[in-house]
């Protein structure tokens, strides 16, 4: 399906090595414009960021969310320290300030599922030693709106010995629900995706069954049981629906073990928003670190908003600036997001093939080298060529 229609992206390089891996981002973006013909147009802009703030005293305009809405994606480089960390006087910020437009974004768009793959990546470092992790594919999926992270509370008697500071979690049946029934979806969708392509997988139940999906709830019911209990709850309804869909529980603390001891056991994951925040950046280690790892916000409900896509490394300002980044993470990023609007563009869907395949391929041919930020790109780009 090729409906014609331009889609916009709104470039955002951010702070720290932000700049530097989304040039190497729209290098790959513009050579695969050119050669294919795609509806594809982007614009650059200067805010979020650190150096937005320490002009304007804030992240971003005031209707940066208006602004930001007429755009079909949003392709982030990274937010927080704009190093470099040889330069004590640099302009920083609280975690708590240069982060806030993550929030803000996810919040205002809606944008209720993050998904982080997690394969082990030939090339990549491989930080477990037994031979099984080669297996590992899983997608772990976090609920992206609400949990932990809605900001409701306060901090009572601010600096004085008998502060206060209150934190409410806030979960929702409607929520629960949507999250958990798109990670049973995501399930059937993989193990569709593998029969395709001649693959498969087995999970064995509790009663000897096997099934060719699954999906493992994770969640903190022995001791955050009110929303523990809801989750669970509504696990079950949700599964009854999916009689093909394998399912199993764990607790957030032997979920984070069983990542490392047998990570290739787990196929779709689904978490609450902290407890998902910890375990996607525990598999992306298990990918092979933050430097190979991509990350995307959705809305599956209303594309007329923008979703969000961007790496998982953070700003790293001991770097920034050196041309030593690696944009592995921020070109799958890129390839992520081009898949995401192929759903209804059957070029894009084909130029995000095509990227990842590129990206993976210098990934396994030279993973072992030291290169530069630039030199990455370059390779990248002549197999695209």
């Amino acid at each position: 399906m090729n409906n014609g229609k331009k889609r916009r992206i709104a470039v955002v390089p951010g702070d720290g090595i932000g700049p530097e891996v989304i040039e190497q981002a729209l290098r790959l973006l513009s050579k695969l414009r050119d050669d294919r013909g795609l509806t594809l147009e982007w614009e650059r802009l200067d805010w979020p960021s650190t150096a937005w703030h320490q002009a304007h005293g804030r992240m971003m305009p005031e209707d940066g969310l208006k602004q930001l809405e007429q755009y079909d994606a949003i392709l982030l480089g990274a937010l927080g320290d704009p190093g470099p960390l040889r330069d004590p006087s640099r302009y920083v910020l609280p975690d708590s300030v240069s982060l806030s437009p993550l929030l803000e974004m996810r919040k205002g768009f809606d944008q209720w599922v993050c998904e982080r793959p997690a394969r082990q990546l030939e090339g990549a470092r491989q930080y477990l030693a037994d031979p099984r992790a080669a297996d590992t594919d899983m997608l772990v999926i976090r609920e992206n709106s609400e949990g932990e992270y809605v900001g409701q509370g306060g901090r009572l008697r601010q600096g004085q010995p008998g502060e206060i500071a209150t934190q409410t979690e806030i979960f929702t049946r409607f929520g629960t629900e949507r999250i958990i029934r798109y990670a049973f979806e995501r399930a059937r969708k993989r193990a569709t995706e593998r029969q395709q392509a001649g693959e498969t997988r087995t999970f064995k139940q509790l009663d000897d069954s096997e099934r060719e999906s699954q999906v493992c709830i994770i969640t903190k019911r022995n001791a955050l049981r009110y929303w523990g209990d809801m989750y669970t709850e509504v696990f079950d309804e949700v599964a009854a629906d999916y009689p093909d869909v394998g399912t199993t529980h764990e607790l957030i603390d032997a979920a984070c073990m069983k990542f490392v001891q047998a990570p290739w056991q787990f196929d779709v994951v689904v978490a609450s928003n902290l407890q998902g925040d910890i375990l996607t950046d525990l598999a992306a280690v298990i990918s092979g670190g933050l430097g190979v790892a991509p990350s995307c916000n959705l809305n599956p409900d209303d594309r007329s908003r923008p979703s969000m896509f961007e790496p998982t490394h953070g700003s790293a300002p001991d770097i920034a600036g050196e041309n030593k980044a690696d944009p592995t993470a921020m070109l799958f990023t890129a390839a992520r997001m081009l898949d995401w609007l192929g759903e209804e563009d059957s070029a894009l869907a084909e130029a995000a093939w095509q990227l990842h395949e590129a990206v993976a391929a210098d990934l396994a041919a030279n993973g072992d080298q030291t290169r530069s930020t630039s030199a990455i790109g370059d390779a990248i780009l002549e197999r695209l060529k």
